[in-house]
């Protein structure tokens, strides 16, 4: 089973939309999956048409202990997802002061092991919630978009993922740089990717997810880029990520 936390402080760079269709495009290869929605802004959720605040359990409750994993996984479009809800938003005050608060999460996943994969999609900050999710991984995919300003702040992300190797889990490897809001003829892009690829070497998805307006419309409507429209660029990237992740 392969766990892999979604992480980048950075919002807007396609975390979310690569969860949910990553997740998606490995279920259509035949892979059990599992998503986790640890943001409190709940975009994984309602990009998958579930109302979190409809749902009777949801990852609130698990990390509170007050439900258990079974109780709170829906199932949706071929996958599994243990959805997220505004409540979250409270959760780094409030688990704050409890003893050994990195690995609540973990500890909830504790015998779940009937899953290909675990796709932990973490808030765009590096707090406890984030922390709960490195925790639990085994491996970190870094969505970045192909401009500049993505290169900003990403010395910080890895530090935090050095740093939490190095004290709690020594298991967690960043393995996959994922390109997104690609566009060929933009020189930038390229350049941004070129110096991506320098520092991070085959970690770098030879997939680029292109630039495509059906990637943005498809969470308005609560469905998969493969269930809003299939025939589009989106679609073809994320089955081509899809399995090129299943081959690492």
């Amino acid at each position: 089973m392969r766990t892999i936390a979604f992480i980048n402080q950075k919002g807007g760079v396609g975390k979310t939309t690569s969860t949910v269709n990553i997740g998606a495009g490995l279920a259509k290869l035949k892979k059990r999956v599992l998503l986790i929605d640890l943001d409190p802004q709940a975009h994984l959720t309602y990009s998958m048409g579930i109302q979190g605040h409809e749902a009777e359990h949801t990852v609130y409750d698990l990390l509170r202990g007050d439900a258990k994993a079974e109780q709170v996984i829906m199932d949706k479009y071929g996958m599994k997802i243990i959805p997220a809800t505004l409540d979250l938003s409270g959760a780094e005050m409030e688990f704050s002061g409890i003893a050994g608060r990195e690995f609540l999460l973990r500890e909830a996943l504790d015998g779940i092991n009937e899953f290909d994969y675990i796709l932990l999609d973490c808030p765009p900050s590096l707090g406890l919630l984030t922390l709960n999710g490195l925790t639990t991984a085994n491996e970190v995919f870094i969505p970045l978009q192909a401009e500049f300003l993505a290169l900003q702040g990403l010395t910080k992300l890895l530090e935090t993922v050095e740093v939490v190797k190095k004290r709690l889990n020594k298991k967690l490897d960043i393995t996959g740089v994922i390109g997104t809001r690609f566009d060929q003829r933009k020189k930038l892009n390229k350049e941004v990717i070129s110096k991506v690829q320098e520092h991070f070497g085959d970690k770098v998805f030879k997939t680029m997810i292109r630039e495509n307006i059906a990637l943005a419309e498809a969470p308005s409507f609560g469905q998969t880029i493969f269930e809003y429209q299939a025939n589009s660029y989106g679609a073809e990237d994320y089955l081509a990520l899809s399995k090129e992740i299943t081959k690492q």
